[in-house]
């Protein structure tokens, strides 16, 4: 079991509203410093352990930079993702590029930060020399591992992805790369996102070790490092436990020593990307309960909507919900809490057992600290909410502020519009 909290109470969050006005996300620094460094700490015993914090899970300056303190590089897979980066310092080995169907100008970005790049497919070797005129010294390659193993449900079966090198294409791809003179190499893959089975990532980590061997004696290259991907879940519901870090890490480092160390291919660093598993669980989406609805069922309109968190509507994904100061009354109301979208699914909880709400009850949604503000959107000309971040001291700053409509019409040219018509 997971207990649900939240780090403020109804009293210090109704004084916060009188700043910040609902909706928006809390981000909570102490518990994400103290998290990192019990993943930091699990994994140090893997040879030049790395966590590249998976940028666009979160990608907010404030974070990256708390992050970067904490000793994380950042795994990027834009051109904003990539400026946000050199404007927190981050660059060179610590900064991962991978995209797919990547511009040119992506590419160039990538080299003048000196970030490691990490090819998706086999033709973009020469797409990097034709954007930037050469190969790095170092580079890496994503493999899809097909049907050999399986997926899960948020990025499907491997063989339907859009993503990586097939086996043979990487063997191909290595052998090139080399021949134009690349010295250092890398292998990355990620298969499956949110997976909460410990032994899942032990595995991926024995995928890999296997296949560096493999390649070492086909062709004599020795592989520098691997990164396992990011895809360790969260608890988002109660009933579910969260992923033992030291738990994958002794498996991994169990692995090595069977499978790296006897092929003499030691030091071989280890990385992770890891993104929903820094933050997820120390982010929350405040909102405030504005209307009640009676039909068929009982609703509950707040005042986010999808444009503040998409998740539970484009995946049905479960986000637990809190209504604060009732945290210990009795559930005895089923309702749907809904936003304001011209979207039916528009919906953070549906048929959810709570305690009975009343309008003006301000609503705490759990686990919105990684692919939540990130991925909203402005459907309705519905504009995003601010982002707050509780500082270690128990001081609350703004780290984005929430958007305005002429943020959302900047790129129009009204005056034009008016005199179209």
């Amino acid at each position: 079991m997971t207990t649900k909290t939240f780090p403020l109470t109804r009293e210090q969050t109704e004084a916060l509203t009188q700043r910040f006005p609902t909706p928006f996300h809390l981000y909570d620094e102490a518990a994400i410093r103290a998290n990192v460094r019990r993943l930091l700490q699990a994994f140090s015993i893997l040879p030049d352990f790395r966590e590249y914090f998976a940028v666009k899970a979160t990608p907010n300056p404030f974070l990256l930079k708390l992050l970067a303190d904490e000793s994380c590089g950042a795994d990027c897979s834009s051109l904003a993702e990539l400026r946000l980066c050199e404007a927190v310092g981050l660059r060179g080995d610590r900064v991962m590029f991978t995209s797919n169907e990547t511009p040119d100008a992506e590419f160039r970005a990538a080299r003048d930060l000196g970030a490691i790049i990490n090819l998706d497919d086999i033709t973009h070797i020469d797409a990097l020399i034709a954007a930037t005129g050469s190969l790095p010294a170092t580079l890496c390659f994503r493999y899809n591992p097909g049907p050999l193993k399986a997926g899960n449900a948020i990025i499907g079966h491997p063989e339907e992805a859009k993503y990586g090198l097939t086996r043979d294409q990487l063997f191909t791809a290595y052998s090139r790369a080399r021949d134009l003179g690349v010295k250092t190499f890398g292998l990355h893959t990620m298969v499956v996102s949110n997976e909460l089975d410990a032994q899942y990532h032990i595995e991926t980590a024995r995928m890999l070790f296997e296949l560096v061997v493999e390649i070492h004696q086909r062709l004599g290259i020795r592989i520098s490092f691997i990164n396992t991907g990011g895809g360790i879940g969260i608890p988002y519901r109660p009933e579910q436990q969260a992923v033992d870090y030291a738990a994958i890490a002794r498996g991994a480092r169990q692995l090595y020593d069977q499978i790296i160390v006897p092929a003499g291919l030691a030091p071989l660093a280890y990385n992770m990307e890891c993104g929903r598993a820094i933050t997820g669980p120390y982010g929350w989406l405040v909102t405030r309960a504005i209307r009640r609805k009676e039909t068929y069922r009982s609703y509950i309109g707040v005042d986010a909507s999808m444009a503040n968190l998409m998740r539970p509507g484009m995946y049905g994904a479960y986000h637990h919900l809190t209504v604060l100061g009732k945290e210990n009354a009795p559930a005895t109301k089923t309702y749907d809490v809904v936003g304001s979208l011209c979207e039916n699914c528009d919906k953070f909880a549906i048929q959810r057992q709570l305690p009975e709400i009343a309008m003006g009850d301000l609503l705490v949604i759990h686990d919105t600290g990684a692919h939540g503000h990130a991925m909203g959107y402005n459907y309705n000309g519905k504009t995003r909410s601010a982002e707050l971040l509780l500082r270690s001291d128990g001081s609350v700053i703004q780290i984005r502020r929430a958007e305005t409509l002429a943020d959302l019409f900047a790129t129009l040219d009204l005056p034009a519009a008016a005199a179209f018509h």
